[in-house]
C-alpha cells in the first residue's frame, strides 16, 4: 500500500487537507488521536505515565490531567523525553497495526505534526507538507482557536522551522488562499500523483515515461531531492544491511550547474548481483521496483565489452528515478563515480558537456537517439577522466 506522511505547522491547514484526502478515499491515521488513545484510562500507557510522574497527573475522571502533565514537562528536557519514551513507541505500534489492517490498494495517510522533528520522513513513500505564511497562520489561530496574536506567534515559533519542514517535503501544498483553492490542490495531488503512485506500487512497475526528450536548466534542489530518495532506500534496506547501504547520487543531476533530464540517477553498490537480486523486493516495496530486462554498462575499453547490472525505476509519477545496482569495483560503478567527480572538479569539462548536451538535444527529440549520440563523447570522457584521476590521485569514494 502507499504510505503518505502528512505534516505542517500549526495553523497551516493540515487537518483540512487530511479531511479532503479522506473524502477521496484515503485511510487516515491521526498521530495526535493515537497519542491520546494510548494513555487513556485503563491503558498500560497511562499506568506508565502515572508511575513516571506521580498520581497528581491523573484527573478525578480517571483520565490524564493534561494541564498538570504539561506543567510537569514544560521546560524540563529530561521529563519531556521520558514522556515521549512512553507515548511514541505505543503510537508507532498502533500505527503499524492500523496500517497492516488497511486494504492492499489503500492510500494510507499518516497525519503527524512532528513528522520532521522525529525523523520519520524516510519511512514514507511520499511526504506532503501543508504550508502557509506566518501572518495567515497567526490570523487563523486567533480566529479559530481563540489565541492572542502573541500566543499564536509563540506556538508557531516553538515548532520546526518552516524551511526545515519544506526541505523534507516531496510535495508542498501552499494554503494561503481559501478552501476552494485548497480543494483544487488536493484533487490534483490525488489524481495526478497519489492514485497512479499507488497503482504502480501495487503492480510492481515503474511510472511510465513518454519518451520525449526534455533537457532542462540545472535545478539546485536536485541534490536534496536525491537525498530524500537515498534516505528511503537506506531505511528500506536497513533490515538486510543494518543501515549501511552504499547509495550515491550520480549522473548529470549530481553535477552543480549542469543541464539535464529531470531524472535522478542513483547508484546502489553491492558485492554481487546475487545480493542485488536479494534486495529487489525491499526496493520494490519502497517504491523502486526492478525494471524488466537485461541491463549492462559499457566497460569503456576495459576487458569485456559490457558489465551486467540491475536497474530499478521509480513508481512515483512525480519523481522519475533510475536506481543502478552495480557491483562494487565493476567498470560501470567506477566510471559513474569518476565521471561525476571529474565534472564537478573541472569546470571546463562540465561546460563542454553542457554544450554537447544542447547540441544533441537540438538534433534528437527522443531519449533513445539522444542516448546513442552521447556514446562517443562518453568514450572521450572516460579517457579524460582517467587522466585526471591519475594526476589528482582520485579514488572512488564511498557514500
Amino acid at each position: 500500500m502507499l504510505k503518505v506522511g502528512l505534516t505542517g505547522g500549526i495553523g497551516a491547514g493540515k487537518s483540512a487537507v487530511a479531511q479532503r484526502l479522506v473524502a477521496r478515499g484515503a485511510v487516515l491515521i491521526d498521530a495526535d488521536r493515537l497519542a491520546r488513545e494510548v494513555v487513556a484510562a485503563g491503558t498500560d500507557g497511562q499506568a506508565a505515565v502515572v508511575e513516571a510522574f506521580g498520581p497528581a497527573v491523573l484527573g478525578p475522571d480517571g483520565e490524564l490531567d493534561r494541564p498538570a502533565l504539561g506543567a510537569r514537562v514544560f521546560g524540563d528536557e529530561a521529563a519531556r523525553r521520558r514522556l515521549e519514551s512512553i507515548i511514541h513507541p505505543r503510537v508507532r505500534a498502533r500505527t503499524a497495526e492500523l496500517t497492516a489492517a488497511a486494504a492492499r490498494d489503500a492510500i494510507v495517510v499518516n497525519d503527524i505534526p512532528l513528522l520532521v522533528e522525529t525523523g520519520l520522513a524516510a519511512s514514507y513513500h511520499l511526504v506532503v507538507v501543508v504550508d502557509a505564511d506566518r501572518e495567515t497562520r497567526v490570523r487563523r489561530l486567533v480566529e479559530t482557536r481563540g489565541m492572542s496574536a502573541e500566543q499564536a506567534a509563540s506556538r508557531i515559533a516553538a515548532q520546526a522551522d518552516d524551511a526545515v519542514r519544506r526541505d523534507a517535503a516531496d510535495v508542498v501544498l501552499t494554503n494561503d488562499g481559501g478552501l476552494d483553492e485548497l480543494d483544487a490542490l488536493v484533487e490534483r495531488l490525488w489524481q495526478d500523483r497519489l492514485r497512479p503512485y499507488e497503482k504502480n506500487l501495487r503492480l510492481g512497475r515503474h511510472a511510465p515515461a513518454d519518451g520525449v526528450l526534455r533537457v532542462v536548466p540545472p535545478d539546485p534542489t536536485w541534490p536534496r531531492q536525491a537525498q530524500r530518495v537515498i534516505d528511503r532506500i537506506r531505511h528500506a534496506l536497513a533490515p538486510q544491511l543494518g543501515g549501511d547501504a552504499d547509495v550515491a547520487h550520480i549522473g548529470s543531476t549530481a553535477v552543480p550547474g549542469l543541464p539535464a533530464k529531470d531524472l535522478l540517477d542513483l547508484m546502489l553498490a553491492v558485492p554481487t548481483l546475487a545480493e542485488a537480486d536479494r534486495l529487489a523486493a525491499a526496493l520494490g516495496a519502497a517504491g523502486l521496483p526492478r525494471r524488466a530486462g537485461d541491463w549492462y554498462d559499457n566497460a569503456r575499453g576495459l576487458p569485456g565489452r559490457t558489465w551486467p547490472k540491475r536497474l530499478h525505476g521509480s513508481a512515483d509519477p512525480g519523481r522519475p528515478v533510475n536506481l543502478h545496482v552495480r557491483v562494487t569495483g565493476s567498470p560501470g560503478w567506477r566510471f559513474a563515480l569518476l565521471m561525476r567527480d571529474h565534472l564537478r572538479a573541472v569546470p571546463a569539462a562540465r561546460d563542454a558537456y553542457a554544450q554537447a548536451k544542447r547540441e544533441w538535444a537540438a538534433q534528437h527529440r527522443d531519449v533513445e537517439g539522444y542516448a546513442e549520440a552521447k556514446e562517443p563523447w562518453f568514450d572521450a570522457e572516460a579517457a579524460a577522466a582517467d587522466a585526471w584521476a591519475q594526476a589528482s590521485g582520485w579514488q572512488p569514494p564511498r557514500s
